[in-house]
């Protein structure tokens, strides 16, 4: 049932490219760390960049468990599912890496995004995964389910952020410098934006 693939275009790229959500998984090396999921899913938010590389923009929240695991070994799956249509799941997994704000190759990477305003979600990063293992399996027990359209909540709280306001949400939250197992997280004080 499930195919392992060399390279992510035609229709693999195509099925990834029209998914409303994808999942990312990360763990730090300790036998005892917390494994992290994460749910992304803002339209445009993620690009294929090459054959064997994709990237997604890392937004403003309260915790940065996948940053400190790649900034620790690299390690991430990403996972679409089908929710329309035949049944899919496609897993890439490979070696990350966040592109930071102060970052040279940051605004190149901003390119790639053209229909997200990053100003409206405090951007923290741009993580970019290149791709070891392309596989897909059957998806046959995932439901049905219909998207509806893009929550507005995010850009509603965090568009009111200047970089400033945005350092001190960061600095109190207690899991986005160091993650839950205390592996150094989000950089502080944060970088401008490239805007700025």
């Amino acid at each position: 049932m499930g195919k392992t693939y060399a390279r992510i275009d035609g229709r693999l790229r195509a099925f990834i490219e029209e998914q409303k959500v994808f999942f990312t998984a990360t763990a730090p090396l300790s036998a005892d760390g917390t494994v992290n999921l994460s749910p992304k899913g803002l339209s445009g938010s993620f690009a294929v960049l090459d054959e064997h590389t994709v990237a997604y923009l890392d937004f403003a929240g309260s915790n940065a468990e996948t940053i400190a695991h790649l900034r620790e070994n690299g390690r991430i799956t990403l996972m679409w599912c089908a929710f329309t249509g035949p049944p899919n799941i496609v897993r890439v997994h490979g070696r990350g890496e966040p592109v930071f704000r102060d970052d040279p190759r940051f605004a190149g990477l901003l390119a790639h995004f053209p229909d997200v305003d990053v100003a409206a979600h405090g951007l923290r990063a741009v993580v970019v995964v290149r791709a070891e293992l392309i596989r897909d399996t059957c998806g046959y027990a995932v439901p049905f389910m219909d998207y509806r359209a893009d929550r507005t909540l995010h850009a509603g709280r965090f568009a009111r952020e200047t970089d400033e306001t945005l350092n001190t949400y960061f600095e109190k939250k207690e899991h986005v410098a160091s993650s839950i197992d205390g592996l150094p997280g989000l950089p502080l004080p944060l970088p401008p934006s490239p805007e700025g």
